[in-house]
């Protein structure tokens, strides 16, 4: 109910600076897959989250999110766990892939931080997606970062591509190579386009 609520309330505030543009949202499947998204930003995160209401994403997040009371409240409401960038356990894994076995839908930005520049991608969500035996998608946002440009009035952006499926007919090692490969190409095409 919380995350309806705050979901909607975002999305009128965000839309106060300029309403966002979602391309290609039927390339979404029906249930249980990893997006994994560009990250330049904090607002990101907040407009891929309203990109798909009244769908739910689940995030992973720092768990340095979690140590203030306030913040774990909000961070359970918004649908986030925690992960150890550091030292992932086996909780990094397992709890996407249960979320995923459930129908729901895991985000993951992939470049681990927020930049603006060329960066490679981590392998999590890549990895979470194969023991999931779940497709992931990629997405691409392009608008302002922060509370400043927020100001600019620049048109807020996302885009989504098509699935990406692990290739079953390749040893396991090189399958997950070959999807790293597809996601990493696929993001900055999707990038592209928006720009």
């Amino acid at each position: 109910m919380v995350y309806y609520l705050a979901g909607y309330l975002l999305k009128i505030f965000l839309s106060l600076f300029g309403f966002l543009k979602v391309y290609q949202k039927e390339n979404l499947p029906k249930d249980g897959y990893v997006i994994a998204c560009t990250h330049t930003g904090w607002v990101d995160i907040l407009w891929l989250g309203v990109s798909i209401l009244p769908t739910k994403i689940n995030y992973m997040a720092k768990k340095e999110l979690f140590e203030s009371t306030f913040l774990k409240w909000l961070m359970e409401n918004l649908n986030a766990f925690p992960v150890d960038r550091e030292n992932p356990g086996p909780s990094s894994i397992k709890t996407p892939m249960r979320l995923i076995k459930e129908g729901k839908i895991v985000g993951i930005f992939p470049s681990g931080t927020r930049t603006s520049e060329d960066v490679p991608l981590k392998r999590g969500a890549v990895t979470i997606a194969s023991y999931a035996k779940a497709p992931i998608v990629p997405a691409a946002y392009v608008g302002p970062n922060n509370f400043k440009e927020l100001f600019n009035w620049q048109r807020p952006k996302i885009i989504f591509g098509k699935p990406i499926h692990l290739n079953k007919d390749l040893p396991k090692k090189e399958a997950l190579d070959v999807m790293m490969t597809e996601l990493n190409e696929a993001m900055k095409t999707l990038q592209q386009k928006l720009r």
